[in-house]
């Protein structure tokens, strides 16, 4: 498989987005609502599946749509073609604060494991499907369940972390653990299961789940610090309840506690 060669510039801080240069006959395919602006003359598409070569034909798209619904994304994706003389732009916006991570994956065997709404964009040519956990107890409490994504391809690919992110560089037999949520994606090569914490006050007070994830070297491991599940619920925590009423974040002081820190809605 041979994906476009595309040029790209990441901008941003904590809200990024990715600019992607596209020459003549270049296309870029990219997740459904990431779309955030392009120069004149690039056309768009959508399309069933990602586009690639293994998705050719009327039932290599049914199946490439059919990847996608198990990763819980939608059947359709959008693709960009830049079918005029001249370079032309194309961006894309990440979902919620946090960094753009772009993946060679010439670097990585041609292969990249990610979780399942990790994905942004990927040059035209490059697979997005899915990769099963071989391991009963991964599946069942690793956090992504039997099902994550794999990128498969000789191009670039993007991805999006919450928060800040980690690149940890695990040689071989190395081990860490992690909050099952706060994996962004690995190498093919690192070996990922789930550990139990184990203790009665850690496993009833701790507040950090029952597993941890336990990923061994070598290869290379993304680390997001927010993940997207813990800032949602965050937010529903916060968010007014019967009524319209907030939950007060003066605590037991209520409203009072609304009128000292400032929090005045009137």
């Amino acid at each position: 498989m041979t994906a476009h060669e595309i040029d790209y510039s990441i901008y941003g801080e904590e809200m990024q987005y990715v600019e992607i240069e596209l020459d003549p006959k270049e296309g870029v395919v990219a997740e459904a609502g990431s779309f955030m602006m392009m120069d004149n003359g690039i056309q768009m598409e959508t399309i069933f599946g990602d586009g690639s070569q293994n998705d050719s034909g009327f039932l290599g798209k049914i199946l490439g749509a059919g990847k996608r619904i198990l990763t819980g994304e939608s059947i359709f994706m959008t693709a960009f073609y830049n079918n005029l003389s001249g370079k032309r732009k194309v961006s894309f916006a990440s979902p919620y604060p946090g960094k753009i991570i772009p993946i060679d994956l010439t670097r990585f065997g041609n292969k990249f494991i990610c979780q399942k709404d990790a994905f942004l964009c990927a040059a035209k040519g490059v697979s997005i499907g899915i990769e099963f956990s071989k391991k009963l107890g991964r599946g069942l409490f690793g956090g992504e369940g039997f099902i994550m994504q794999k990128l498969e391809g000789d191009g670039m690919a993007f991805v999006h972390a919450g928060g800040t992110m980690a690149k940890k560089e695990l040689q071989a037999g190395e081990t860490m653990m992690v909050d099952t949520g706060c994996i962004i994606g690995f190498d093919q090569t690192v070996d990922y299961d789930i550990e139990f914490i184990g203790g009665i006050k850690n496993t009833i007070f701790g507040g950090e789940g029952l597993f941890f994830a336990k990923l061994q070297g070598p290869g290379t491991v993304y680390i997001q610090s927010l993940p997207f599940s813990r800032l949602a619920g965050r937010v529903l925590a916060s968010a007014p309840r019967g009524g319209g009423k907030d939950k007060g974040e003066g605590s037991i002081l209520g409203g009072l506690g609304d009128l000292l820190d400032g929090d005045n809605r009137f």
